[in-house]
């Protein structure tokens, strides 16, 4: 399917990318771990055309798990996108990539201009309300290999993002706030020493999605 906006955001997308080097960033001091944060790593124009598109574009899902023996929806829709054969499961969840559609191919460009890397699958979250959330659990799936490098792109409202280590409790949970336009970047042993989590919130809070740029190491 052509879109008749590719174009334009293309170069929206392309002309904010010059920037890149000076845009604001925050290196976490967490031990244990490599954990980088640009707060604003797309423009709030660029954020807006993007997290219109990915409403109206992406093939959402409503996966289900089991919960004490009762199948029960998951707290969030999902989808699965990337090159052919990079199945990914989790929760017992097998997903198969749906093939790359123009914004997010535009959105991945961007995010490995910065990575200097090829990302090969992408993760996408939609957090309707504060009701949606992500419980504790890390991104240590054997398909991601045994340091997972993970670029996480936020769009829509904010959402607290909570950070606990496994093994050592004398350590204060880490919080941040994502923003419109945000990326988080996990890498090293991050996956393997702590556990995140996007909470559930009784406050009135605006739909956000989140794109999680994955490498699949294996074909499953």
């Amino acid at each position: 399917m052509k879109y008749d906006t590719d174009t334009q955001l293309s170069l929206n997308l392309w002309q904010q990318s010059a920037h890149t080097p000076h845009l604001q960033v925050e290196q976490l001091s967490v031990p244990d771990a490599e954990i980088i944060f640009y707060p604003s790593y797309f423009t709030v124009e660029e954020s807006n055309e993007i997290l219109q598109r990915l409403f109206t574009e992406v093939n959402w899902q409503q996966d289900k798990i089991k919960c004490y023996g009762k199948e029960i929806n998951l707290p969030r829709l999902t989808a699965w996108y990337g090159d052919a054969g990079k199945c990914y499961t989790y929760s017992k969840i097998k997903m198969n990539p749906i093939s790359w559609t123009p914004v997010l191919l535009l959105i991945k460009k961007r995010v490995e201009e910065i990575a200097q890397l090829s990302f090969n699958s992408v993760l996408l979250n939609l957090y309707r309300d504060g009701k949606d959330s992500v419980s504790w659990h890390s991104d240590d799936e054997p398909e991601l290999g045994k340091y997972p490098i993970i670029y996480s792109i936020s769009f829509g409202g904010q959402r607290k993002f909570q950070l606990r280590h496994k093994f050592d409790n004398k350590l204060k949970k880490v919080e941040l706030v994502l923003t419109h336009g945000s990326l988080l970047i996990m890498k090293g042993k991050t996956q393997e020493y702590w556990q995140h989590q996007i909470p559930k919130t009784s406050k009135s809070m605006m739909p956000r999605i989140n794109l999680t740029f994955r490498m699949i190491n294996c074909l499953t």
